[in-house]
Parts: C-alpha cells; structure tokens; sequence
C-alpha cells in the first residue's frame, strides 16, 4: 500500500490530474537539527501546497540546545546558486533567512538585482540571533542589511529585538504593542518597505501574543492575536512564519490575508509539536498534511484507487475474478442454464 502525504487542500483538481505547484525559493542557512532554516522552510513550503528550492548561504552544526558553530558559504557560491534557479525556474515568491555576514549580504543582493527580480515578492527574515542565544548576523553586517537588502524587501519580518536593532535602539525599548505599531510604521517609510510585520512572541502580554502588520500602501496597521502556547517547541518560528507569508504569497493571496494566514499556521503547528531533542524543540510542520492510503494518478497509475481497494480487499479480488463463472463470462463460453 502506497502513502503519500497531501495538503489539507488538495491540489489535484476534478479530472484527476495535479497542477503544477507555485515554486518559492528560500535563501537562507541550513540547521543540522531541523528545526530552523533551510529545512524548515522547505518544510513549509511543502505544508502550504508549494515546489521549495533552496540557496544555502551558511552552514551551523546545532541541535535543540545550542549552535556550536556555523560558516558561511562563499559569496560566489551563493550568486552561483540563486543564478541557476532563477534563470531556470518561474519563481513565484523569495524569503531570506540567515545571511551571516556583509559579504553574503552583498552577493544575494547583486544576484537579485541581476536577475530583475523585484517583481517577485520577497520576505526578509532579519535573522540575527538564535533562539538558544547564538549571534547568526556579524555585527558590523547591520548596515548592509539596512542599506542594501532592506530597500528590496516586499515584506520584513522581524521580532522584537531585530526592529530595535534595524531602527538603533536600545535593547528593551520596544515594550508595549503601541511601540510595536509605531517601530512597524518607522521601519517601512524609512526604508521603504512595503509590509512589516513585528513579532511580539517576545513581548509579556499575557495569555495572547500580539503580532503588528503595517502596510504601507493603505498607511494601515493590523494587530493579530493568537493564543500564547506554554511550551518549549518554539525553535524556527521565525523562519516558518516567513516561509509561510512566502508560500501564501506565491499562492496569490495579498499581503494581510498571507501575513495572517502564515501567523495562524506557525501558532498550530506549535500546538502541533511533539517532542524532539532536550532543549527548544521545533514545531510540527507537518501538523495541516493528512495522510493519504493510496497515490495521486500518474500517467501509468491513472486510478490508484481501484487498486487500492484491489490491494486491500485481502484475496476477494482475485477469487473474484478466477471464479469459473467470471472466467467463462469473458471468454464467452459460459452456458447458457448458468443464468
């Protein structure tokens, strides 16, 4: 028996023949222990109904309780990789995650811009530390990112420390959801972003968590309540939360709809979680597939679910048919008092 896993919204249409999956490119670092980066945004990616490829700009050695090292990739390497997807590859939608460093900044940057690729919406996950506490950004990189990579952006994601490290601020000093309103606001007009989205998973407010989205077009700002999850299986939800505005945006959904809907599936998919490791696990990415006992059509299985049901029906099948009066009906010998 074949199993494949199938979004909760299939994407085979009445026919039942599949279309062709938006394609959303990730940028961003690989974690070894699966939770984060790369493989948590491919791991989205897929939740969400979409085709995930990959530049990797950095490599960490890390598990759920620290990040013991990591090290870029060569710049030239990362231009070599976003050339040969996006001169290959209808890219529908772009998120960037861990950049490292100035260098790597710099080299996503022109190979962007070479590809003219401001068309496709891309989500900037400012990612500087981890949640075990390790420093992902050299510090002398801020201004790169601020001057370079922001203007680029169709949509910034950070937390709370990040805004107040992008607008210079003191640690802290983003305290209240009525800062965070104004930090999302201040972000987009000086850099000219078109939605920012601070996150306040960080923020004491109680039994709710409260996540501000600013869109500039309509000067209007959207705060998102979830329910706050006591739990420790909150490792990536930067980079999920990212992954996931990306996939809806390559969806076709405008900017609000994509940023809440990306909210809402990183808040289940923490409910979702299951244990993992000893220290901040990840969460379930995989909590809105469902599973599927037989496969979607091919071109040379065109109907796996009668073969399904023949696989499953424990012999019937096939005493069915190799009974004599099945036998003789279709070689046509069957008699005629056998009706």
């Amino acid at each position: 028996m074949s199993k494949v896993a199938v979004p909760a919204e299939s994407l085979v249409k009445a026919r039942g023949k599949a279309e062709h999956p938006a394609a959303v490119l990730t940028i961003a670092g690989s974690d070894s222990g699966g939770g984060a980066g790369i493989q948590a945004d491919l791991k989205t990616f897929m939740a969400s109904g979409t085709y995930g490829l990959s530049v990797i700009t950095a490599v960490t050695a890390q598990n759920t309780k620290e990040v013991r090292s990591f090290m870029a990739v060569p710049p030239e390497m990362i231009e070599q990789q976003m050339d040969a997807v996006l001169e290959d590859i209808d890219v529908k939608a772009a998120k960037t995650g861990m950049l490292a460093d100035s260098s790597v900044i710099k080299a996503v940057v022109r190979a962007w811009n070479r590809h003219a690729a401001r068309a496709i919406p891309l989500v900037v996950d400012p990612v500087m530390i981890a949640t075990t506490g390790k420093a992902l950004l050299e510090s002398d990189a801020l201004d790169t990112l601020r001057n370079e990579l922001l203007p680029l952006a169709s949509v910034l994601t950070p937390n709370l420390r990040e805004a107040e490290a992008i607008l210079e601020m003191a640690t802290g000093s983003i305290d209240d959801v009525q800062k965070m309103d104004d930090a999302a606001s201040l972000i987009s007009n000086r850099y000219g972003v078109p939605v920012v989205i601070v996150k306040g998973g960080h923020l004491d407010s109680g039994s709710v968590v409260v996540d501000v989205v600013y869109v500039s077009a309509s000067s209007s700002t959207t705060r998102v309540d979830s329910r706050r999850i006591d739990t420790d299986s909150t490792h990536g939800t930067g980079c999920t939360l990212s992954a996931a505005i990306a996939a809806n945006l390559a969806l076709g959904m405008d900017y609000l709809t994509a940023a809440k809907r990306g909210i809402r599936y990183v808040n289940e998919a923490i409910q979702a979680a299951y244990p993992v490791g000893s220290g901040n696990g990840p969460v379930n990415h995989g909590y809105a597939l469902r599973t599927s006992p037989f496969a979607l059509p091919t071109q040379h299985s065109q109907h796996p679910f009668t073969q399904y049901l023949k696989d499953s029906s424990q012999g019937l099948w096939q005493r069915y048919i190799d009974h004599p009066f099945v036998q003789q009906a279709a070689d046509a010998s069957l008699s005629r008092h056998s009706f």
